[in-house]
């Protein structure tokens, strides 16, 4: 049992720690070399470094200690355990790539004129890195607990607390940064957001079908039979004909749609068909946690 739990904790915990190592890199890689901004705390960090010199790794440490206690009173003890984890690991991280890239080991990526370039690769390694860390519990401190927080309660996506967050601190950036560079930043700050709730909602993608039909009940056994999936028959009355049938209702991974679609026209042409978008599936035959 208490193996079983420590393979459990370590499922969060790892990705966690994964989820800041690809955060640290994204920014001390394109972030930093190309003198561009980020949100929130990251973005105080960023702009003590440019002004101070200041390493981000020793400016993120101590401004999340204040911040990390914070997070004990609201989120609560689990949580706290996860998000001292990720404040850990991310100042962990950036004194390590702080220290190789000093070395010569790693050759930022610094560019003069594709900055462009440079903003749409830090979207998405920032935001590949805080969507893994999010979607498995953890958070890096600073506005990541903000955002958290409007989740539980609010029910506001955490990309789009963050997205508002990072446009207000790096809107007071414009006394430091160059106009120009604060608008690729938000170039990057918004694929980074997409990229959080893509990863939060689930990478899986799958197609919810609804299928009205006098012969529900033979399509939903040739699914079942032919495709292997579940389907569920919704009892129904026409609106016109007062007529009783069935309504199938099921889900089917995206390369499964075209099947299904012969199936159902295969036993009744005139079937009515809507087909919705699936972000995340769990259960038997997708997903299951």
């Amino acid at each position: 049992m208490k193996k079983s739990k420590l393979i459990s904790q370590l499922q969060m915990i790892i990705p966690i720690i994964v989820g800041t190592g690809i955060y640290a890199f994204g920014l001390l890689y394109f972030i930093i070399p190309n003198q561009l901004m980020e949100g929130g705390v990251t973005g105080i960090t960023v702009l003590l470094n440019y002004a101070f010199n200041i390493p981000t790794s020793l400016s993120t440490l101590l401004i999340n200690i204040p911040l990390f206690y914070i997070g004990v009173k609201i989120l609560g003890g689990r949580q706290s355990i996860y998000t001292g984890i990720g404040i850990a690991s991310l100042t962990f991280f950036l004194w390590l790539i702080e220290k190789l890239i000093d070395q010569g080991w790693i050759i930022p990526f610094q560019t003069e004129h594709d900055y462009i370039l440079a903003s749409l690769y830090a979207g998405v390694t920032l935001g590949a890195g805080l969507g893994i860390v999010f979607r498995f519990g953890g958070t890096t401190g600073g506005s990541d607990i903000i955002a958290r927080i409007f989740n539980r309660k609010f029910g506001y996506s955490m990309g789009q607390v963050i997205l508002g967050l990072d446009i207000i601190i790096i809107g007071t950036s414009l006394l430091y940064i160059p106009l120009e560079k604060i608008l690729y930043t938000l170039v990057a700050v918004f694929i980074a957001s997409k990229v959080i709730d893509f990863i939060q909602e689930g990478a899986y993608s799958a197609k919810a079908c609804t299928i009205i039909s006098d012969k529900a009940p033979e399509i939903a056994d040739r699914i079942t039979t032919e495709l292997e999936r579940g389907v569920t028959l919704i009892p129904a009355i026409g609106a016109y004909t007062k007529e009783t049938k069935h309504i199938a209702y099921c889900v089917v991974p995206r390369q499964e749609t075209r099947r299904l679609n012969g199936i159902v026209k295969a036993v009744d042409p005139r079937a009515f068909i809507i087909i919705n978008e699936v972000n995340d599936v769990h259960g038997e035959g997708f997903k299951e946690e």
